[in-house]
This record gives structure tokens, C-alpha cells and sequence, in this order.
């Protein structure tokens, strides 16, 4: 995750969406950007988001800087890739295809992305026609998804992966894991695999029972 990423909260990436949604129709007042925001725009907000650089304010416009364009072109990007994927490859209904793809513009890794969008074909507009922006594997000419995710209990001794995403077993054990600070993102090494599985993350080891360890999944690296 990048130092970006890191000072931009959810509510202000929504923010920076809806500034995007509405530049596409020209619109760049606070009203016209409040109409395509999920929340409620508030002052604290802009100001963040304006000190950060993201964003010019003047008295009836909201305009991107370079930086806040090329920050929006990236959580517009993960959103309509996500909802190509649920409507074409997972088959779910619209209301599911804007909830997850809501959730996925904040989480999904780059190298995820990268390979969604191969895996889809590089597709230039999104199911209700809005365009994608492209990212470098459109760019590059990608043709096939080099690398997948996998349960962590499939990583051999020496293999590393960076965990996607915690399939939630058992409520306890995905809070425990939080606290232990493996979360999406943290790259992870199989130590051992018997007795008991043992893994290394962050200068930590960690002994952990199979039936947890099959639930976390990664981006096998290497």
C-alpha cells in the first residue's frame, strides 16, 4: 500500500469518485459532485483532500489536480473492472455487481487488477457503458494471468505470497489474525508445514492451525 493510499480514508476516495463521475458529464460543482457521491460530502473532507493536493476549490468549482486525477483514475478503474467481473464471470445481480464493486475500489491490490483485467480481455467499458481507464497490462498487450491466488496452506517451505484477502472461518479467529497483523497485503512466508504449520511475516513467526491457514489466500509471489 502506498503513503497515499495510507492518508485517504474511504470517504475521502468516494469524494474523489464523485468529482470523477461528474467531470465525465461536465459538471464540476459541489452539488453536481454531491449527486454522484455515496456519502455525504462534508467540509472536513475537501479541506483533507485539498491539503493533500488532491483537489482545487474555488467558489463554484471542484477540479482535480494532477495527482487527485491520476489517485481517481485508479479507484474508478478498480470499480468498473469489479463490476464487469460480477456481471459477466460471477453472474450476480446489479444490486450485488455496485455493492461489491464499492468494496473492491478501496482493497484490490495492483498485480489483483492487473490480472482481473487480463483475465476479462482488457475491457474498455463497464456494464452500463461508462468508460474504463486503462491500466499498464492494457497498455503492455497482457494476454495471460501469470500468476493466481491460492490458500496459504498450498505455499511450499521458502514460498511467499501476499495475503488478497481472509476468508472469515469463525468470527474469533479473523479478528485474532487482525490483531496478529496479517491482513490484506502483508506478504507471508511458509516456514514449515509440519508438525504444525509456521509462518514469518514482519520479522514474527507464527504457528497457526490448518484449518485457518487454508482460509487466508494470496498472491503467490515468486
Amino acid at each position: 500500500m502506498t503513503e497515499m493510499q495510507l492518508r485517504i480514508n474511504e470517504r475521502q476516495e468516494e469524494v474523489l469518485e464523485a468529482i470523477w463521475c461528474a467531470g465525465e458529464n461536465k459538471k464540476y460543482s459541489l452539488t453536481d459532485i454531491q449527486k454522484k457521491c455515496s456519502t455525504d460530502i462534508i467540509a472536513e473532507d475537501l479541506l483533507a483532500l485539498e491539503q493533500q493536493g488532491m483537489i482545487v476549490k474555488t467558489t463554484d468549482k471542484v477540479v482535480f489536480s494532477s495527482k487527485g486525477k491520476e489517485h481517481a483514475e485508479a479507484i474508478i478503474r478498480r470499480h468498473r473492472l469489479a463490476e464487469v467481473l460480477v456481471t459477466s464471470i460471477l453472474k450476480l445481480k446489479k444490486t450485488e455487481m455496485e455493492r461489491i464493486a464499492c468494496q473492491v475500489e478501496h482493497s484490490l491490490l495492483p498485480e489483483v487488477e492487473e490480472s482481473i483485467c487480463t483475465l476479462l480481455g482488457h475491457p474498455e467499458v463497464c456494464p452500463d457503458g461508462r468508460p474504463i481507464p486503462q491500466g499498464p497490462c492494457c497498455k503492455n498487450g497482457h494476454r495471460t494471468v501469470n500468476k493466481t491466488v491460492t490458500p496459504l496452506n498450498e505455499l511450499e517451505p521458502g514460498e511467499q505470497g501476499k495475503i488478497t484477502y481472509i476468508k472469515p472461518g469463525s468470527h474469533s479467529n479473523w479478528h485474532q489474525l487482525m490483531s496478529f497483523g496479517l491482513m490484506p497485503g502483508v506478504v507471508v512466508a511458509m516456514h514449515r508445514k509440519k508438525p504444525a504449520f509456521c509462518i514469518k511475516f514482519e520479522q514474527m513467526e507464527l504457528a497457526l492451525d490448518e484449518e485457518i491457514v487454508k482460509n487466508i489466500f494470496v498472491w503467490k509471489i515468486g
